[in-house]
């Protein structure tokens, strides 16, 4: 189980499209989640750094520098190396998929293939 500095677990959502975001942040708060999140790799990985969430739910198509970006910044720095994160895209491609496991992604779900609800349960089954 992960333990957080508080009684909530902490989500990062990195997401670009800011319905998707009030969406699962509801869904996520009503399970007893704490929940962050940014519109871009840049701030994702600066909000990561500060908040120290425990676990990272990541969009692979973002604006300015992908979810690959972030994923090999974030395995650079020391708080964040060992953070689950979750890739959660539409982009089914394999190189990328494959680049995503390498650089250490718990699992590449397609975001299509999965309701709000199941989201959320995959996240729970992971952290807690």
């Amino acid at each position: 189980m992960i333990t957080s500095t508080n009684d909530k677990i902490k989500i990062l959502i990195v997401e670009d499209e800011q319905i998707l975001i009030r969406m699962y942040q509801e869904k996520f708060e009503q399970a007893g989640f704490e929940v962050v999140s940014a519109l871009d790799a840049e701030s994702g990985l600066a909000l990561a750094k500060n908040e120290k969430p425990d676990i990272v739910i990541l969009d692979i198509l973002l604006p300015q520098h992908n979810g690959l970006f972030f994923l090999e910044q974030a395995r650079k720095e020391n708080e964040l190396a060992l953070t689950p994160i979750i890739a959660f895209s539409n982009y089914d491609d394999p190189k990328t998929i494959q680049r995503a496991k390498e650089l250490g992604v718990k699992d590449y779900l397609i975001k299509t293939n999965y309701t709000p609800d199941e989201i959320v349960a995959k996240i729970s089954a992971i952290v807690k």
